[in-house]
């Protein structure tokens, strides 16, 4: 790909815009070479402004969603693209959310320009599982694992039954849920339809990824390996 387009599809401008950043030496070789329009070069040896690239095209992200922003500019309010680099919204393919997470809702997101992925990621074929961990208004009744188990419950004007979901109880008003479907706001549903109210919810693990150490607001590039884990046979074992 042309180096003018390869920087523009990473969202640093439109094609004349780029052009004049190579016109006033902004863009170089990590050894300070200026590049000009017609230059080939490797993207890892590419700074513009004495930064490097940004990720190439087919970047998986992982971002930890703090409460308060939404997963779509179509939504009032933040949106997740305020916590990357401005122009990762402007770039051809999007830097879109696989799945999305509520407003309310933390912890692990993932975003790619990787359309064929990220299909393969939320496809239903998949049933890549997501693990969960919500705060309650009220005790657990202990009835609730086997609900969700059972593979019957059935929500408020859907049509389908919900696939089987684990529960592990971690506290009075606590649980971790582990669920392999991602239907409109469904966990909190699930409890609404047992009598309970998610007062918070937080994402820790999709397939075998896990969000670990990550700080709030923070985000970083997977690796191959990262990306292979998404679709481990099982969810990862989590720590109370």
């Amino acid at each position: 790909m042309r180096l003018v387009r390869l920087i523009a599809n990473l969202g640093y401008g439109s094609q004349r815009d780029v052009k004049m950043l190579l016109r006033e030496g902004r863009v170089t070789r990590r050894d300070g070479t200026a590049l000009a329009a017609d230059d080939k070069a490797d993207h890892g040896d590419i700074l513009i402004d004495d930064e490097p690239l940004d990720p190439p095209q087919g970047t998986v992200l992982m971002l930890h969603k703090p409460a308060g922003y939404t997963c779509s500019t179509s939504d009032p309010g933040r949106v997740v693209y305020e916590l990357l680099p401005e122009r990762f919204e402007y770039r051809n393919p999007i830097m879109a959310p696989v799945g999305r997470l509520d407003r309310d809702t933390t912890g692990l997101l993932l975003l790619t320009d990787d359309g064929q992925l990220l299909h393969r990621i939320i496809s239903p074929k998949a049933n890549v599982p997501k693990v969960y961990e919500a705060e309650l208004a009220r005790p657990l009744t202990g009835e609730e694992a086997a609900v969700f188990a059972s593979g019957t419950l059935m929500l408020k004007s859907e049509k389908t039954p919900l696939l089987p979901a684990s529960l592990e109880v971690l506290g009075e008003k606590r649980a971790r849920l582990t669920i392999q479907e991602g239907r409109y706001h469904q966990i909190r549903r699930m409890f609404a339809a047992v009598g309970n109210h998610v007062e918070s919810l937080h994402r820790h693990a999709v397939g075998g990824l896990v969000l670990g150490d990550l700080a709030e607001g923070e985000w970083r590039e997977l690796t191959a390996d990262e990306v292979t884990k998404i679709f481990a046979a099982s969810p990862p074992v989590l720590t109370a």
